[in-house]
């Protein structure tokens, strides 16, 4: 996307009944094309849209809530470039049937998607929420028998310059309602959702609560029981993420949870650790069908500075929390590769999450061999409505490669990471500039030539830049700076200079 736009669809809101929208006379919805952008999902953005936006008055831009303090968004001609991606963009079959239903082990999703064990899950109006916009199923908050005591604030969060979060810290604990009222939650959403699945996330302090608890929430409706053997945030340290330390520990609570139901179970596993396979391997010697990864990466966000006390802070005080977001995805890609390659692995459901915003992101994790995708903190910053651009934004990736199913994209990559000593180091591939887009900024000069290998020249009359050859050693690192894509590479390698 041209960065003039993509500048102006990150500065949108993303507001709650659009007053963009609602202001509309010719049923354009520009909220809802412009949050697909937000989200990837180019094609659904410019599904069915015709450009009348040139005949009105810009009443849309005129009701844009950042008017109030800031400069409104330039909603006419974003809705103009919608016009020119859907003339120059692929065309999508969409008679071509796909299916996007995935499994837990024998237990039918509908898409992939699922709510994680987090307070996006936590009682029934919320799920019940979220089950009517489309999500597969979700999995409660964790279940326990022991009284819970949260911390107020128990969020903080590094955010990007565009006001978004990429990364959030926790240290939020479990369910806060007693079993029996759990249990009814679960009982109602079958009720009135037989095809979603329910996942019930569970922590026992023993064996005999383990058996108990996956017992309970079998008996009361609930599809797979998934073993949380990886919350950093408990008040009792031998709980939660020291579980998930401990092989022997793992393994022991497998076994007894398993006792308590024949239905799936899942291991949640922590990446708190340097080699998540082990405790993986652990948990299927203890009766689990698969693993649920990556929960959150123990974390300091940040110091205030003025404060001198670590984000967030109670009565003066924090402590470690859980990190999420989209800044955990590479490692949670790392973990899920780990282990979906393990040849010991091979018949193990994996459920992925973390950093999962978008159906880009999601695929990602499929292509290494997940199965269920979970999502908690792109929720709770965008709401349970992303669901949609999640599911429609896959399907048309599905369309426009003619794959009618999403079993075809599973583990698909895996295989496709080597180690090092196998990456192929004889050839160069060199960048190319494309002189039409470039704007001039020079950022792909001032980047080689302090962080690089000093490969480019700027010429400060034509603010061009130029490379230079035989210094270039193709490592790339101006593409990855330039802002407006000016930088691709050439097709063809050339044999690298000793």
């Amino acid at each position: 996307m041209n960065i003039v736009y993509e500048t102006e669809v990150n500065r949108c809101l993303l507001c709650e009944d659009a007053p963009c929208s609602k202001a509309c006379v010719y049923n354009v919805n520009p909220a809802d094309r412009i949050r697909s952008l937000y989200f990837e999902n180019e094609y659904s953005a410019f599904k069915n849209f015709n450009n009348e936006c040139d005949k009105c008055e810009g009443f849309c831009e005129q009701e844009c809530v950042l008017k109030k303090y800031d400069k409104q968004i330039s909603i006419k001609d974003l809705m103009k470039h919608l016009g020119d991606l859907k003339d120059n963009s692929e065309i999508i079959n969409e008679d071509f049937d796909v299916d996007i239903s995935s499994e837990i082990c024998g237990v039918k999703l509908e898409n992939p998607y699922v709510l994680s064990s987090s307070v996006v899950a936590s009682n029934y109006e919320m799920i019940d929420k979220a089950f009517a916009l489309g999500w597969a199923g979700c999995a409660f908050k964790t279940i326990c028998l022991f009284e819970q005591h949260e911390a107020s604030p128990r969020f903080s969060v590094l955010k990007s310059r565009t006001g978004s979060f990429f990364g959030f810290k926790n240290i939020e604990q479990l369910s806060d309602h007693a079993l029996e009222e759990n249990l009814i939650v679960f009982k109602e959403l079958k009720e009135k959702y037989p095809s979603k699945v329910i996942i019930a996330s569970i922590m026992g302090r023993n064996e005999s609560e383990w058996e108990y608890l996956s017992r309970k929430c079998d008996e009361a409706g609930a599809d797979v029981i998934e073993l949380n053997f990886s919350c950093p945030n408990m008040e009792d340290g031998s709980l939660g993420v020291t579980i998930g330390q401990d092989k022997e520990l793992v393994e022991r609570f497998s076994i007894a949870a398993r006792k308590g139901t024949k239905k799936p179970i899942l291991a949640k596993m922590t990446p708190n650790v340097q080699d998540m396979l082990p405790y993986a391997l652990a948990a299927k010697r203890g009766g689990c069908d698969g693993i649920a990864a990556i929960n959150t990466i123990m974390s300091i966000t940040g110091i205030n500075i003025d404060t001198l006390t670590p984000e967030p802070s109670i009565r003066g005080s924090s402590s470690l929390g859980g990190y999420s977001g989209r800044a955990v995805k590479p490692i949670a890609l790392r973990f899920i590769s780990e282990v979906s390659e393990s040849k010991d692995m091979k018949d193990m459901h994996i459920s992925a999450m973390g950093g999962i915003e978008t159906y880009r992101d999601g695929l990602e994790f499929i292509l290494l061999g997940a199965s269920s995708l979970q999502v908690t903190t792109a929720i709770m910053q965008y709401g349970y409505r992303i669901i949609e651009d999640l599911v429609n934004g896959l399907k048309n990736y599905m369309q426009l490669r003619n794959i009618s199913n999403l079993k075809q994209l599973i583990g698909g990559s895996i295989g496709n990471i080597v180690e090092l000593n196998q990456l192929e180091r004889d050839t160069i591939l060199f960048p190319k500039f494309n002189s039409d887009t470039c704007i001039g900024c020079g950022r792909c000069h001032i980047s080689c030539y302090d962080g690089g290998h000093q490969a480019i020249q700027f010429d400060k009359e034509t603010r061009r830049p130029k490379l230079l050859a035989n210094k270039c050693v193709g490592c790339h690192l101006c593409k990855l700076v330039c802002p407006t894509s000016s930088i691709t590479t050439l097709t063809k390698r050339i044999k690298r200079r000793d």
